[in-house]
């Protein structure tokens, strides 16, 4: 305050008044705070008096409204979020903590921060706020324990730090959790640089973001000539000189003696003197330029307006300059553009430094990047990865997230109660993938891919049917061409021995066409096999329906004969004459006709076609025959058995007949054979797909076929072959006379 009553007034005596004919400043350049400028700025804003900030950019000091006559040298430093969020974004860094100062500027990055690392999927670990005194002793820096046992583990700590206190704030970090860690800082934050409290290797390889400025030229040049005694009157030089280079002041004049020869800023180590342009030296450098130019416009405007005297020099006030300053913008002598407008400043560049610390006392900063948002996206970041020293001292890249990145073929699950970062790895189930890492939802393949084995692609099936080349193809065609011949044979042996007894005792004529149509029934069903067409899968059902309509009505018509033959007792009965003329036989036309009219309306209706089956067999897509109306082959099936049915009856009725070549038992049990296959069938083919069920298909109309074929007429040809004794005349005399009682 009294400093500002001095600059105010041009002397150290009573508020204001002034009295002296010194000069007075027009402006005033300072590096407060917010805190600071809510002290001196009312004093200095009631005189409308000049100041100039020389630190970082705070937005908070003209939105207030509280200081108009406040400006502020910095670029705004709104991108300095952007720059440390896509540098999270380039190496992966997805579970990062934040160590954030007290203040205004402080929380309103914090809510930036938060709010740009939502947007980019990058969680927070922690958040630690450190307080920041404005006023603390040199020899007992204020200690900030901001990591500890309870603090989440993480690699990666931001820390954002703003302070215009002229004293190094020590981080006091427990050892066991500060080594090998990466630290993203802005310029405002440094280490301890004096060696005092300084862990061995703890800010290794930090990451700086500084704000862009070009060389000052002539800067290097005059630090290395700057001296306390070139410059008498800086008192803060000569204690700078009297603590570093070992001097003594002389007890007359107070004069500083016995320094180290040739001694220059230039010559102190690293951690002692920086000689490179800091933020605020450029923005002092900056500030003056800006009064200048200020001055100078404001000098010629009153030439121009106003008489000049006789040679004395024109006075104004301080509250003058404003105007000036208000539209000052000008490119400094290092080529950089200024400009007091705050609404016209450009949003700062960032240069990326990495703080080298070994060997310890190194304190080297090292340019390896740069962050501009004056570019495109995807250029604003450039680094030099190969030239950054990590605190790991391995040249690997870091890596910092809660879990582990979900490679292709799992997906993301998230962990209860735990950030969006935290998550479980599940594997894709079954016909779904991921391609790429960290996906939160497997994607289903198309109905013609499959999913690899890992997971993590889909696989265009191959196309599959029940071929011939299969083994089970090849099985069910060997048996049904098997069937066909044994058939053939013993129709032939048949019709070897047509005369004889035994095929004349059972209506030969049935017998063949129960043959024939077996063999049908066997050849249909090669028709199942091999690549589907709309030909075949039309024939399947039709000809599968008529031939064994055909075979069951066959042996309905066996069976009423047989029944019929044994009822005659007399000439002219009406069963005899229904034997004669052959009524029985009627039945396979009547019946093989309703079975051709159920199927014309299934075919008419709704026929069968060709479908693909995806999902029966992995990795293939089968091509099978849709039924097109499952009621319609239920109707069919349906009425062959109510066939084979009403044949099991009758012969079951007519199992105990006497006679030697009575067939009736035989006709029961292949009735028995028949019905059990099917009825075992409609099970077993709703449990089925794909191949499994077109074979299901096939084996029962071999299974049911051979059970007919089996049970009717092995039998016959066991007799014809190896029993002939039995089919010779005298050996049927014998058996078809049976012996007559005599009278008692």
């Amino acid at each position: 305050m009294a400093s500002s009553l001095i600059v105010l007034n041009g002397q150290d005596e009573i508020p204001n008044y002034t009295c002296g004919r010194e000069s007075k400043p027009v402006a005033v350049l300072t590096g407060t705070s917010w805190a600071t400028s809510a002290q001196i700025g009312p004093l200095l804003e009631l005189y409308k008096f000049p100041q100039l900030t020389f630190s970082s950019f705070d937005p908070m000091l003209k939105e207030s409204g509280q200081f108009p006559s406040l400006y502020q040298i910095a670029n705004k430093d709104t991108s300095l979020v952007d720059g440390m969020v896509s540098l999270m974004l380039h190496f992966s860094w997805t579970w990062v903590g934040l160590v954030i100062t007290e203040g205004q500027k402080g929380l309103q990055f914090l809510s930036d921060v938060r709010r740009e690392m939502d947007r980019n999927r990058i969680c927070v670990a922690f958040v630690k706020m450190i307080s920041t005194p404005l006023v603390s002793r040199i020899t007992n820096p204020p200690q900030h324990d901001f990591l500890t046992r309870e603090t989440s583990p993480v690699y990666v700590v931001i820390i954002y730090y703003d302070t215009e206190s002229l004293n190094d704030v020590n981080f006091n970090v427990a050892k066991y959790l500060v080594t090998w860690r990466v630290w993203v800082t802005n310029s405002q934050w440094h280490a301890d640089m004096t060696g005092r409290n300084f862990i061995l290797d703890s800010f290794q390889g930090t990451l700086i973001f500084s704000n862009h400025h070009s060389e000052i030229s002539g800067f290097e040049d005059f630090i290395q000539e700057a001296t306390p005694f070139k410059y008498p009157e800086d008192t803060y030089l000569t204690m700078y000189w009297y603590n570093n280079f070992h001097c003594l002041f002389s007890d007359s004049d107070c004069e500083l003696k016995n320094c180290t020869s040739n001694a220059s800023l230039a010559l102190l180590p690293m951690n002692r003197f920086d000689i490179r342009v800091t933020d605020g030296s450029y923005n002092i450098y900056n500030a003056v330029y800006a009064v200048a130019h200020a001055l100078h416009a404001m000098l010629i405007q009153q030439v121009q307006t106003q008489a000049v005297g006789s040679g004395g020099q024109q006075a104004f006030s301080p509250w003058q300059l404003h105007p000036f300053l208000k539209n000052t913008q000008f490119k400094n002598p290092a080529g950089d553009q200024v400009n007091l407008d705050d609404e016209k400043k450009l949003d700062a560049e960032f240069d990326i430094l990495n703080f080298w610390n070994i060997p310890e006392g190194l304190r080297l900063k090292t340019k390896v990047g740069a962050f501009s948002p004056r570019v495109p996206r995807d250029q604003q970041l450039c680094l030099s990865e190969e030239i950054i020293e990590w605190a790991t001292a391995s040249a690997e890249t870091p890596r910092s997230v809660c879990s582990e990145s979900c490679r292709p073929g799992f997906r993301k699950a998230p962990q209860e109660g735990k950030a969006a970062c935290c998550f479980d790895c599940i594997p894709c189930p079954e016909d779904e993938i991921t391609n790429d890492t960290d996906m939160e939802q497997c994607v289903k393949c198309p109905d013609h891919q499959y999913a690899s084995i890992a997971r993590n692609r889909c696989l265009p099936k191959s196309v599959t049917f029940l071929a011939y080349e299969d083994p089970l193809g090849k099985a069910l065609a060997g048996a049904a061409l098997s069937l066909t011949v044994l058939t053939a044979t013993v129709l032939g042996l048949f019709l070897k021995h047509q005369d004889s007894p035994i095929v004349k005792a059972n209506n030969r004529s049935l017998s063949y066409i129960l043959l024939i149509s077996l063999m049908f029934c066997f050849l249909c069903s090669l028709l199942f096999i091999g690549r589907p067409k709309q030909t075949t899968c039309i024939l399947q059902q039709t000809t599968f329906g008529v031939v064994f309509t055909v075979a069951v009505s066959t042996i309905l018509a066996k069976t009423i004969t047989v029944v019929l033959a044994f009822k005659v007792t007399a000439p002219g009965r009406k069963t005899r004459q229904l034997l004669v003329s052959g009524a029985p036989n009627s039945i396979i036309p009547i019946c093989s006709l309703i079975q051709l009219t159920l199927c014309g309306i299934w075919m008419g209706t709704s026929p069968p076609f060709i479908d693909t089956d995806a999902h029966s067999e992995h990795g293939h897509v089968i091509i099978v025959c849709n039924k097109g109306s499952l009621t319609a082959f239920y109707c069919v099936l349906g009425y062959l058995g109510s066939l084979a049915l009403g044949s099991f009856t009758v012969a079951f009725l007519a199992r105990n007949l006497p006679d030697t070549f009575n067939e009736a038992k035989y006709l029961t049990f292949s009735m028995l054979v028949f019905c059990s296959v099917w009825v075992t069938f409609l099970p077993v083919y709703h449990s089925t797909q794909g191949k499994a069920m077109v074979a299901m298909e096939v084996f029962s109309i071999l299974a049911s076929g051979a059970g007919l074929l089996g049970c009717i007429f092995a039998p016959k040809c066991y007799i014809i072959l190896l029993k002939r004794e039995k089919i010779s005349p005298h050996g049927f005399s014998d058996k078809t006379h049976p012996r007559r009682y005599k009278p008692s």
